[in-house]
């Protein structure tokens, strides 16, 4: 199994910890992911506001890169999966647009086709590589560890982009987390917003919603939560005090990016993982 890999700024940056964990445990799946190093940033959920033909060109150019390589393209981020998938879609239902970007891209001898689809690695392991599979890899299962897993937005919303689990109930991040030997809580806010993206213009309704997400993990008794999001994973790690403060809350609550779950469940340590790199020690 072969892809592309989107090098999101966020893992590059803030949480190297995710792709620290999944470069140690790809090759004990034989996953093989090439790294799209000529790609550049998405843009966020920021850029197609502000500029809509950049926007498409820097996101054109992201997926012709992939399509040169023949590969789908995954990503770890889910606002980068959200990113890209609404560029390919508009790319692929205008031929304006797509006119526009294949001009700009031809300097560069690239050239947008839609040949190339843009995945999850979360959607990779529990489509392509399979559950059952996977499950068969586990060297140390995560027997009596209760997870809560937290899905955010924008690997969900808006499901016609995304199309993969129902919004109102989403399944693959607890099949996952079954699959790996650990127990699941529920709770409330695993489908909503993590608050990250209203972090720098709304701080306190952003906290809400990151300590609603908080406070109901803690209180469903679960160990950790487990997002596929390093969005969402600053947001309830990084932010976590914050939140939580003045909350009657008796502890907090440590979370990992799937990738660092994966790798426990294959043997890995901790400090392997990056765990020792989280505000919240796991």
């Amino acid at each position: 199994m072969k892809y592309a890999y989107f090098l999101s700024c966020i893992n590059e940056s803030m949480t190297k910890e995710v792709d620290r964990a999944l470069n140690l445990w790809k090759k004990d799946l034989g996953i093989e992911l090439v790294n799209l190093e000529r790609g550049t940033c998405c843009g966020g959920s920021n850029l197609d506001y502000v500029s809509p033909d950049h926007f498409l060109a820097v996101n054109g150019r992201n997926l012709a890169l992939a399509e040169q390589l023949g590969l789908d393209l995954v990503t770890s981020c889910s606002t980068c999966l959200l990113t890209l998938r609404r560029a390919r879609h508009l790319l692929d239902t205008s031929a304006e647009k797509r006119e526009l970007v294949n001009a700009l891209l031809a300097d560069e001898g690239l050239r947008y086709g839609g040949t190339s689809d843009v995945k999850h690695l979360l959607w990779v392991l529990t489509e392509d590589y399979g559950l059952e599979r996977l499950a068969a890899k586990v060297t140390t299962p995560l027997r009596g560890v209760r997870f809560a897993p937290f899905y955010g937005c924008h690997i969900l919303r808006p499901s016609a982009l995304l199309g993969r689990d129902d919004p109102a109930a989403p399944s693959s991040l607890e099949r996952l987390v079954e699959a790996l030997g650990a127990s699941l809580v529920e709770y409330g806010s695993r489908n909503k917003c993590c608050g990250f993206h209203t972090l720098l213009v709304a701080e306190r309704q952003s906290l809400a919603m990151t300590g609603n997400a908080l406070e109901e993990a803690v209180r469903a008794g679960a160990d950790y939560i487990v997002t596929p999001c390093p969005l969402c994973h600053t947001a309830l790690d990084a932010y976590q005090d914050k939140a939580l403060d003045g909350r009657d809350v008796s502890r907090n609550i440590p979370v990992l990016h799937l990738s660092q779950m994966i790798g426990l469940a294959l043997g890995y340590s901790g400090k392997e993982l990056g765990l020792d790199r989280h505000m919240i020690a796991a």
